[in-house]
Parts: C-alpha cells; sequence; structure tokens
C-alpha cells in the first residue's frame, strides 16, 4: 500500500505565510501600545501609512499629532477613553491623517484592549489600515442611493400631486390642492404662484403661504416684465438658478420677494391642446440650480397641472350649461297663493353633463284652490329634461283646464306614452281647498308626501298610488286612485324626488324616515327649512338630482268656508229646480245675507236657468260662505257643456238675452271656469259679518 496523502499534495515553501508578511501584504500596520508607560510600538507599514519615517516617531502616541488633525485626534482620544471606561473588548474608527503633501487620507484603526484580572486595562494591540478605496466606494453609493432618493421624491412629488388632482372637479378643487400646506409640501416649494390666461390678462388665482402676495399682480398683462407672462408668451419654462439671475431679469418683482429668502425659482407655462391656460411658479429657498432631471419632472408636473385645470374648466362649463338649462326648464318663478306659502328649491346632481328630470310646479286654480306637483323624468340627459319640460307645461294646462287630479294624470301619462319615448317619470300632485283644507292626492309611482304639524312633529302619508306616467296609458291602466286628507292651518306638505332621500347602501324607507327626522327638527321658516335640507342633499354628495316643494296653508288670510249646500238638478225635473230655489232662499237667510237676499236668489236663479236651457245635461248648484278680509257668500253653478256663456242682445220679446247683464250687474265679482269635463259660472257677493 501507498501513503498517497502526503505526496499528493506539494506545499509551497514557507506555508502558512506568517502574520507580518499578511498584514503587509493586505497594506495593513500593526501597533502595541503599552497604557503603564504611554508608549506604542508601530511596524514599518503603520510608519508608511501615517507617512512617517522612523527618526520622526518616538514611540509616544503624541507625536502622531503631526500627521493626525486635531479635530480627528480629539474624536479619537474621546472614543478610546469611552471603550477603556465601559469594559470594552475593541474599538474602531475611521479618521483622517494629513499626508506630507497636505492631502487628507481617510484610514482605519482597530484596538483589541487587554486587561488584567482585575479588569484594568493594560495594553491596545491593534491594526491601522488605508480605507480610501473603501470610503470612496461608501461614497459613491451613498450618492447613488441619495441620488434615488432625489428621484423618487420627484417620482414621489409627480405622483402624489396627480393623485391629489383626480378628484378635483373644479378649478377651486385645484388651486386648493396645490395652494394648502400639504401642497406645498408635496411640490418640495417653498412658495407657490398660479395664474390662468383672462382676456389677454393672467390672472393670479393662487398664492401661497399666506402673506406672500405681490401688490399689484392680481392681475398683469401678458407683455408685461413678469415671469408668469414669459412664459406664457413663449410657451417655455423659466428656470431661475440664483438670486442675482433673479434680480438682474425681473427687477420689477424682485424686490417684493426678497423677504421670501428664495434662492431658485421654476415657472412653468400650463399648456392645453397647444394654446397657455396659466402659469405656474415654484420658488424654492434651499435650492441652487436645476438638473436636467429635475427639470424633466418640472415639466411633467406642469402637464399633468394643466390637464387637471382643463379638466375642471370643462366640468364648470358643462355644469353651468346643465344648470342653466335645468333652469330655463323649471318655472321662471313661484307665484304667490293667498292662503298659502310656498317654497321650492332644486339640486343637480355632482355629475357636471349630466342634466336630471326632476321638476316642481305651483299652479294656482280658480275657487281658493292650488295644484302643487313633483315629478322625476326617468335618466339624467338632455333628452329627459326635453321629455320633463313637456311634460310639466301639459300637465299644468290639465290641471288649469280645470280637470280632476286623477283626470288630469291620466291625460299626462296618455300623452308622455305619445311622445314616443322609452322615459317613463313618476309624479305625485296634489290639488289643495285652502278654503277647506281639503287635499286630493293623486299618485303615480313616486315617493309619498310627508306632513308636519304646527309643533313640528312629522309623518309619512300614506297615499294610494297607480303606475308611473307612461307606463299607465302603456298597459292600459289609467284609473289613478285618489286619496284625501284634511289640511289645517299651519300644517305644511313636502313633496320631493327621491334625490332628497336616496343614498348608496341605504334603503329608501331608511331614508324616507331620516327625512322625516330632519324636517321635525329643522327650522319653522319654510326657506330655511328647504335651505337646510338641500344642505345635507349638498353634504351627502349624491348623483341623482333633488327636488323639494313645501306648501303650508296659512290661517290669516286664506278664505275660509263658513258653510257648504250643494244641491243636483236633473234635466226637466220641476221639483229638483224648486228644491235648489229654495236651498238658496234659506242658505240667504241663514248665513245672514238678508240684505242682499233678492240680488242673490235672483242671480242663482238666471244661472241654474241658463244651465238647464242652454245645455243637454244636468246642473250641479254649490252655495259656500268665505271667510278672509271680507266675508262673502259665493254661487257655483256647474254644467257638462264646455261652450262659454257669451253676452246677447235682448230678443224681440225682450226677455232672453238680459242674464249675463244682471250677473254683471248686481254680483260683486264673477268669472267662467273649465272643470275639464264641463264648466263653473260663479259669483260672488260681499255680505256682512254675522253678530
Amino acid at each position: 500500500m501507498v501513503d498517497r496523502g502526503a505526496s499528493a499534495l506539494s506545499l509551497p515553501d514557507g506555508w502558512p505565510a506568517l502574520p507580518d508578511p499578511i498584514l503587509a501584504l493586505n497594506r495593513m500596520g500593526t501597533f502595541d501600545w503599552d497604557l503603564d508607560s504611554g508608549l506604542m510600538h508601530m511596524d514599518a507599514q503603520a510608519h508608511e501609512l501615517f507617512d512617517l519615517r522612523h527618526d520622526e516617531y518616538d514611540g509616544r502616541p503624541e507625536s502622531l499629532a503631526v500627521r493626525v488633525p486635531p479635530a480627528e485626534s480629539h474624536r479619537l482620544d474621546a472614543l478610546v477613553s469611552q471603550a477603556l471606561k465601559d469594559g470594552s473588548e475593541n474599538y474602531g474608527a475611521y479618521f483622517r491623517i494629513r499626508r506630507r503633501d497636505g492631502t487628507l487620507q481617510w484610514t482605519h484603526t482597530q484596538g483589541y484592549i487587554r486587561r488584567d484580572d482585575t479588569g484594568r486595562p493594560r495594553r491596545i494591540v491593534g491594526i491601522v489600515r488605508d480605507a480610501r478605496q473603501e470610503i470612496e466606494d461608501l461614497a459613491q453609493r451613498r450618492e447613488r442611493a441619495d441620488l434615488r432618493a432625489a428621484q423618487n421624491r420627484q417620482t414621489s412629488m409627480v405622483q402624489g400631486t396627480a393623485a391629489a388632482l383626480a378628484h378635483a372637479r373644479t378649478v377651486q378643487d385645484v388651486i386648493d390642492v396645490l395652494g394648502d400646506s400639504d401642497g406645498l409640501d408635496r411640490l418640495g416649494a417653498a412658495s407657490l404662484v398660479m395664474g390662468l390666461v383672462e382676456a389677454g390678462r393672467i390672472h393670479l388665482v393662487a398664492e401661497g403661504p399666506a402673506g406672500s402676495f405681490v401688490p399689484g399682480t392680481r392681475f398683469t398683462r401678458i407683455d408685461e416684465p413678469y415671469p408668469m407672462s414669459e412664459v406664457v408668451r413663449t410657451l417655455a419654462p423659466r428656470y431661475i438658478e440664483s438670486p442675482e439671475e433673479f434680480a438682474s431679469s425681473y427687477p420689477l418683482l424682485w424686490p417684493h420677494i426678497t423677504g421670501l429668502e428664495i434662492t431658485s425659482a421654476a415657472y412653468l407655462p400650463l399648456i392645453a391642446q397647444a394654446r397657455p391656460i396659466g402659469a405656474l411658479g415654484l420658488l424654492y429657498r434651499d435650492k441652487n440650480g436645476f438638473s436636467a432631471e429635475e427639470r424633466n419632472v418640472l415639466v411633467a408636473l406642469g402637464s399633468s397641472i394643466a390637464q387637471s385645470l382643463q379638466r375642471a374648466m370643462l366640468f364648470e362649463q358643462e355644469k353651468d350649461l346643465a344648470q342653466g338649462l335645468q333652469t330655463a326648464m323649471l318655472p321662471r318663478s313661484i307665484p304667490g297663493i293667498p292662503g298659502a306659502e310656498t317654497a321650492v328649491r332644486y339640486r343637480s346632481g355632482k355629475l357636471g353633463r349630466d342634466i336630471g328630470g326632476d321638476w316642481y310646479d305651483v299652479i294656482p286654480l280658480p275657487g281658493g284652490r292650488v295644484g302643487a306637483v313633483i315629478g322625476d323624468v326617468q335618466g339624467h340627459d338632455t333628452h329627459a329634461a326635453a321629455v320633463m319640460g313637456q311634460l310639466r307645461i301639459v300637465l299644468r294646462a290639465y290641471a288649469a283646464e280645470g280637470h280632476t287630479p286623477a283626470t288630469v294624470m291620466a291625460r299626462a301619462s296618455a300623452f308622455l306614452h305619445e311622445l314616443d319615448t322609452d322615459r317613463f317619470a313618476t309624479c305625485l300632485y296634489a290639488q289643495v281647498d285652502l278654503g277647506t283644507g281639503v287635499v286630493q292626492f293623486v299618485r303615480a309611482g313616486h315617493l309619498d308626501p310627508l306632513l308636519r304639524q304646527p309643533d313640528g312633529t312629522c309623518r309619512r302619508l300614506p297615499v294610494e298610488g297607480g303606475l308611473p306616467l307612461g307606463l299607465s296609458a302603456e298597459f292600459g291602466r289609467l284609473e289613478y286612485p285618489v286619496s284625501t286628507v284634511e289640511l289645517d292651518p299651519g300644517q305644511t306638505l313636502l313633496l320631493c324626488t327621491d334625490g332628497m332621500v336616496e343614498e348608496p347602501g341605504t334603503d329608501l324607507d331608511d331614508g324616507m324616515q331620516v327625512l322625516t327626522t330632519l324636517v321635525g327638527s329643522g327650522p319653522d321658516d319654510l326657506g330655511k327649512l328647504a335651505d337646510r335640507l338641500c344642505e345635507v342633499v349638498d353634504e351627502r354628495g349624491g348623483d341623482d338630482d333633488a327636488a323639494l316643494l313645501l306648501l303650508r296653508r296659512r290661517s290669516t288670510e286664506a278664505p275660509q268656508a263658513g258653510g257648504r249646500l250643494q244641491q243636483h238638478v236633473a234635466p226637466n225635473d220641476p221639483d229638483g229646480l224648486s228644491d235648489a230655489r229654495h236651498m238658496v232662499r234659506a242658505a240667504v237667510r241663514a248665513w245672514g245675507a238678508r240684505e242682499r237676499a233678492d240680488e242673490i236668489e235672483l242671480i242663482a236663479d238666471e244661472l241654474i236657468t241658463n244651465a238647464l236651457l242652454h245645455t243637454e245635461g244636468a246642473a250641479v248648484v254649490t252655495l259656500r260662505v268665505l271667510t278672509g278680509a271680507a266675508r262673502r257668500l259665493r254661487v257655483e253653478v256647474e254644467d257638462t257643456s264646455s261652450a262659454l256663456p257669451r253676452r246677447r242682445e235682448a230678443g224681440e220679446s225682450g226677455v232672453s238675452g238680459r242674464g249675463l247683464l244682471l250677473v254683471d250687474r248686481l254680483a260683486d265679482v264673477w268669472g267662467v271656469e273649465s272643470r275639464g269635463t264641463g264648466k263653473c259660472v260663479w259669483c260672488e257677493f260681499t255680505v256682512p259679518d254675522r253678530e
């Protein structure tokens, strides 16, 4: 057997190497510092590192002061003293030495502390080495890290600003994002100015922080010697890299901003669709000059701000257009209604270009009545608004013609169906008799109304309803049920569209309950109550439009019925005619109108006779007392003919033709109302108050 272990390896001479050659080859010197005597021995490599000849070092650390600057020496002494005191076994430090040619050289030392059995330090043995390459590598790494950090900050600045601007819908939103303290910190600037181009001038719309406004610069011409004017003219950014450059380039502006201690500035044109819409100025305190990367970032920032501004301007224009069109479709004004107080409000949704189909209307009707309408056409576009405008006018016309509430709703549904549109509409129509307080409701797929008491309590009024307008005609279900309630003086009706109560993620009934609570806790004044309810809608920020109508019956000025009698007179019914005459005579005496009894009986008889002679149907005679500024007795004769009465010359017999002349001469006021299925001729007589 052959022992191959020793013969297989051919070891070099002098292996393993001794510590001294290893240290020398790695440019490391050694030292041995005796703390009792204070002497410190250094080898030749250590002498070379300190750039000392042997005759220049006497073995004491103090003699190294010729190569170690005082600041470095104090720092090393403090480090070693601390290590000796706190029981450390070793220490290490980077320090600089001044070589014979005056240059500074980074050096590193590592020392091991040897102690006796009592823990007292007796010796320090260690090494010193050249650390120039290490420090250079570290500096380069730090420089690269600083560069990456700066690039990240710049990227973050653009991304953060762009993210904040993404939520800006109006020009003021853009100004708020840029001008507040967070915006300045995000941009890394000490101060900011922004102007918009308006009619050949630059309108300063933002400056920050507070107190940095320069008097006389709110409006400046584009041809004036200001930096924002320059970038608007040239469409190129302007970088000012020193206070001296600022002072020499813009002598009119510089004296006003010296207190801001500006060291540099960047002015950027805000360009959208190849035209300047404004300019942005960023002013810095602790910055000198702009690198190529920084300039590219600032250009990108200006482009992002310009796009946000243009988007905000278009949004405001579209919103103004939408609101203007919507306002034109709604009633220009709400007429004053004797005996009632009203308040109406409309709030558009938060989407700028969308136009809603919500509407309201208040319709004065004869006989102390008023119609209140609230409705909502399906959709949010110009077509919905156009349908809404037509439907509102048609419904108003049907109500003014005297049709019953159910007939008004049925005819409006038929009209919408005949428009050949795919839209339907919900609607709630309330006809209020302010004299009696009787309210007739007809609901077409709409929300129920609310009733508020004078003491503030509020409740929902359940109203029987039918299909929405358009759908009821399509499915042949035009019969709308009528719900009747009594509205006492001081009570308030609230009609609204679903934009007042709907909120994403909530149930409609919950929204109605919230609205009921708000109405009950709101102010008594109708205008203030309407404003408060709309404020809640604005704070909620819903997408849907909202319309609101409040109507309160007043007790002081409203005509009130002191009594009411009614008689039906059929054609060719002498007994019915006789009963009607007796009813008139009895009512006149019972209601204290004896002084005008003959006049009232004569005119009532004339109206009843005309209705029976000139129409083929029956007549309905109604008598009532109205109290208000003056007490009045009202006579109404309703028939089924739509032909209006007219004055005629008396015939040969001298009898026919004088009816309307008598009415005009004897009654205090008279008139004719359309009632859908016919007409109503009425007259009123002022009578004294009963004692």
